[in-house]
Parts: structure tokens; sequence; C-alpha cells
């Protein structure tokens, strides 16, 4: 749906949390803002070695700690925050993340009243 003649993407960055302060420096000034969560997942990256007891024995751990970054840009500015997450969280290695980018219909920001592109 357009609203105002404009579209709305919402776009959504998993990444390896080592690389959050990067990414979130790359995001400043790019869009409005943006929401951070931080949690464990496991996809194709190499999981780290945790240290057992007095540090003599190790295991691969079941999950990495990750990022999920979280925007709501005008269609005009997703080139700009694609290019500034990809670049920040680019190791080269497997796992460096994903970035997904879908439709937003509408949006309301609760203290404005404001709707749609005005929202943000």
């Amino acid at each position: 749906m357009w609203i105002f003649g404009r579209q709305m993407k919402r776009i959504e960055a998993i990444v390896q949390s080592d690389k959050l302060g990067a990414v979130a420096d790359a995001l400043t000034g790019k869009v409005g803002g943006f929401a951070i969560l931080e949690g464990k997942g496991r996809g194709s990256g190499a999981r780290p070695k945790v240290r057992m007891g007095r540090g003599t024995s190790s295991m691969t751990a079941e999950y990495n700690t990750i990022a999920n970054i979280v925007t709501i840009v005008n269609d005009s500015q997703v080139d700009g925050a694609i290019s500034a997450i990809s670049d920040a969280a680019y190791s080269g290695h497997p796992g460096d993340g994903i970035i997904v980018i879908t439709n937003v219909d509408d949006a309301v920001n609760i203290a404005s009243k404001k709707r749609g592109n005005d929202a943000l």
C-alpha cells in the first residue's frame, strides 16, 4: 500500500554481536532510529569454543551471540541503510548475518499521532 505517495520498508539485520557497535555507528545519521535485540542464534557461522571447569577442556558452544537490528525507513533510504549494515558487519566468513527487507503498510507515532512516513 502506498502512504502519501511513498512506501516504507522494515529492515531487519541479524549480525554477530561483536559487529553491533560498528553497525550502530554506521546507521546513525542514515536512519531515524533503530531497535537492538541481543540474543543467541545458530546459522552457518562457526560457533566459538568454550572453556570448561579450570580451563583444561573445552566444548563448542551450542549458539552464537547475535544482535538483531530493526529499523523502518522511507523507500528512498533502503539502499543506504543496507550498504551501511553490510559494510559494517562484513568479515568475509560464513555467519556474517542476513538482512531482510519487508514492506510496511502503515506506521503510527504514538507520541505525535502522525501516520505513514510522517511517523518516522
